[in-house]
C-alpha cells in the first residue's frame, strides 16, 4: 500500500464552501488536499439556511446592495471591498448555477424561468438567491460532489490543523508559510502537510459561547494559528448573534431563518404583542443586531425564557413552499409554524472579524492565505448584512484562487521541515481538564462578552480566560493532544483576542454595545486592529509545543 502524500502545491484548511470554491476554481495541474475535521459536509455551509445575496431584480443595483451592506455595517466596512464584492455577485451566483446548484425557481412575466428572490432584514429589495430554505445544504451537496471527482485534490477527513509551519518558526530569516501540522483523529498521529500555500478557510469562532447556531467546528482553528503564525487580526468584538435560534430542550443549535421574516413574520412577546416597532421603524426587517438586542432586551425585562416569531398568519401553500426544512424539523419537535408561533432565542451566529487579508485573500505571512468567515475582509464592518456571508466566500475563494494560480508560476524553495516530535509527552489521565475548561470559558464569553458588554464584565473575562490560557498550556505542554484539546486551545485564543478587541472600542456601533459607552461616536470609524509579538520559532526537540 503506497504511503499517503504528504507535499502539496496547495494546502485549503476547511472544506465549506470558501475551502471549495478555491479547491474547484484552482488549476487542474497543482496538487490540492482538502482537510475537513469531520466529512466533506460538516462545516458551516450545510446550515446556511438563507441564500446568496446579489442585485439581480430589474429594480435593484449594486449601488443599492453596497448601500444596504454599508447601512448594516455601521459604517466600519471598506466601501472599495464591499462595493469590489457587491460588483463579482451576479458572476459568483451565474458560477454556481452552472455548477448545478438546484436554486429555487419562479415563472417570470415573459413565460420564463428565473430565480426567485427573498428579500432579508436590512435588505432594501429582493436579492437573496436561495434553495428553498436549505442553501448552504444544496450548494455543499454540489460542490462536494465535484469536489470528490477531480483527481487532483485529495479529500482528507477527520483531520485538525494544529499550527501552520512558518520560516520565523522554524528559526529561519524569511517569514513564508511552508505548510501546517495536522492531527488525524483516526490514527491519533500528527502529520506534516507541506505546501508552499496554504488557506485557511476554518470558519469562524461561534462555539466560543454557549449558544450558538454554528457547528461544533467553529472553533476558530484558522484565527488562532494566523494569530500565532504572525497576523494581524480584526475587529473580533463584532460577534454577530442571529436574534431567532428556536428554543428548544431537544434542538440547541437549529436556526430560524431570516428570510421567516422578510416573508411577513412577526416577533411577538410572551402576551402575544408585536414590539420591534418600539426600537427601529423597520421593525422585523431591521438589520441583526438590532434585532438580537431587542430581544435580548425584553427577555431581560420580563424574565422571559424566549420570546416567540409568528408566520402563521401566512398561507400554508407559502410556508410550505419556502421553509419546507424549517417546517418539518419543528414538526417533529412537535411544533406546527402554519398555526402556532415558534419559540426564539438569540444565539452566537457569524464572526465579522478575523484574520486581516486583502482582496485575493492574502495574510501577512506570504503563503498563507484567509478566506470566508475567516478572514476579516472588509467587507462585514460592525455588523454582516444577511445572506453576505456566502457571497463573500465565493468572491474571495475565486480571488484567492486565481491569486495562487498566478503565483505557482514561479517556484518556491521549499526548506526541509521537522515532523512533529512526541517522545517528552504521555496519554493524559486528566481528559476532565479539557471538558470542565471548555465549559467554563464558554459560559464566561456568554456572561461578560455576549450581545450587552461592560469594561466591568470584560475584566472578569479576561481573568477568567488568563486563567485557563495558563492551564491548557500546562496540559499541552505534557501530554498527547486531541482533537477537543486542539479546539480549546484555540478557542482561548480568540476569546482573549475577543476581549481584547472589545476593551478597545469605545464606542457602542453595530454588534458591539457596551454600557459604559452607549453611544456610537462617528470618529471612531477605523476598524480594530491587533498585531501579533514576534512567532517565536518551534522548540527544536517538541516542535509545535513552545507556542
Amino acid at each position: 500500500m503506497a504511503e499517503p502524500r504528504t507535499a502539496y502545491d496547495v494546502v485549503v484548511i476547511g472544506s465549506g464552501l470558501a475551502g471549495l470554491t478555491v479547491a474547484l476554481q484552482l488549476p487542474g495541474d497543482l496538487r490540492v488536499a482538502v482537510l475537513s475535521k469531520g466529512t466533506l459536509t460538516e462545516g458551516a455551509t450545510p446550515y446556511a439556511q438563507g441564500g446568496v445575496s446579489a442585485a439581480l431584480d430589474a429594480a435593484d443595483s449594486v449601488d443599492a446592495h453596497v448601500a444596504d451592506t454599508l447601512e448594516a455595517g455601521a459604517a466600519l466596512n471598506d466601501p472599495d471591498v464591499t462595493r469590489f464584492v457587491a460588483e463579482r455577485a451576479r458572476t459568483a451566483i451565474e458560477w454556481l448555477v452552472d455548477q448545478e446548484v438546484p436554486f429555487s425557481r419562479i415563472t417570470l412575466g415573459d413565460g420564463t424561468a428565473g430565480l426567485h428572490l427573498h428579500q432579508e432584514g436590512g435588505h432594501s429589495h429582493r436579492r437573496v438567491v436561495h434553495a428553498d430554505d436549505a442553501t448552504g445544504a444544496a450548494i455543499s451537496r454540489s460542490l462536494s460532489a465535484l469536489v470528490i471527482e477531480r483527481g487532483n485534490i485529495d479529500l482528507l477527513e477527520g483531520r485538525y490543523a494544529v499550527d501552520l509551519i512558518t520560516g520565523a518558526r522554524l528559526g529561519a530569516t524569511d517569514d513564508r508559510c511552508y505548510g501546517a501540522y495536522v492531527f488525524d483523529q483516526a490514527s491519533g498521529r500528527v502529520e506534516l502537510l507541506s505546501a508552499p500555500f496554504v488557506v485557511l478557510a476554518c470558519g469562524g469562532a461561534s462555539k466560543v459561547y454557549l449558544y450558538s447556531t454554528s457547528p461544533y467546528a467553529a472553533t476558530g482553528d484558522g484565527i488562532a494559528m494566523a494569530w500565532r503564525a504572525g497576523c494581524r487580526v480584526g475587529n473580533l468584538e463584532f460577534n454577530q448573534f442571529h436574534p431567532t435560534c428556536l428554543y428548544h430542550p431537544d434542538e440547541r443549535s437549529f436556526l430560524i431563518s431570516e428570510a421567516v421574516r422578510g416573508e411577513g413574520g412577526h416577533l411577538l412577546l410572551p402576551s402575544g404583542e408585536r414590539f420591534m416597532h418600539r426600537f427601529d421603524a423597520r421593525g422585523e426587517l431591521a438589520p441583526r443586531d438590532i434585532v438580537a438586542r431587542a430581544i435580548d432586551y425584553e427577555m431581560k425585562r420580563l424574565g422571559a425564557e424566549c420570546l416567540y416569531l409568528d408566520i402563521s398568519h401566512q398561507p400554508d401553500a407559502l410556508i410550505e413552499e419556502h421553509f419546507p426544512t424549517i417546517l418539518r424539523r419543528c414538526q417533529e419537535l412537535g411544533i406546527d409554524m402554519r398555526r402556532e408561533p415558534l419559540p426564539v432565542v438569540p444565539a452566537a451566529h457569524y464572526t465579522c472579524g478575523g484574520v486581516v487579508a486583502d482582496r485575493r485573500g492574502r495574510t501577512d505571512v506570504p503563503g498563507l492565505y484567509a478566506v470566508g468567515e475567516t478572514a476579516c475582509s472588509g467587507l462585514h464592518g460592525a455588523n454582516r448584512l444577511a445572506s453576505n456571508s456566502l457571497l463573500e466566500c465565493l468572491v474571495f475563494g475565486a480571488e484567492a484562487a486565481r491569486d495562487i494560480a498566478a503565483e505557482a508560476q514561479h517556484a518556491v524553495s521549499m526548506p526541509e521541515l521537522p515532523a512533529w516530535d512526541e517522545s517528552r509527552v504521555t496519554d493524559s489521565d486528566e481528559q476532565v481538564v479539557v471538558s470542565h475548561n471548555w465549559a467554563e470559558l464558554r459560559r464566561a464569553m456568554w456572561n461578560y462578552v455576549g450581545i450587552v458588554r461592560s469594561d466591568r464584565r470584560l475584566e472578569r473575562a479576561a481573568r477568567r480566560i488568563d486563567l485557563l490560557s495558563r492551564e491548557v498550556h500546562e496540559y499541552y505542554s505534557h501530554f498527547r493532544i486531541s482533537g477537543d484539546l486542539i479546539e480549546l486551545r484555540n478557542l482561548i485564543e480568540v476569546a482573549n483576542l475577543t476581549v481584547r478587541c472589545a476593551g478597545r472600542r469605545r464606542e457602542s456601533r453595530g454588534l458591539h454595545f457596551t454600557l459604559d459607552f452607549p453611544e456610537r461616536d462617528d470618529e471612531q470609524t477605523t476598524a480594530t486592529i491587533l498585531r501579533p509579538p514576534k512567532p517565536r520559532p518551534f522548540g527544536h526537540l517538541r516542535s509545535c509545543r513552545e507556542a
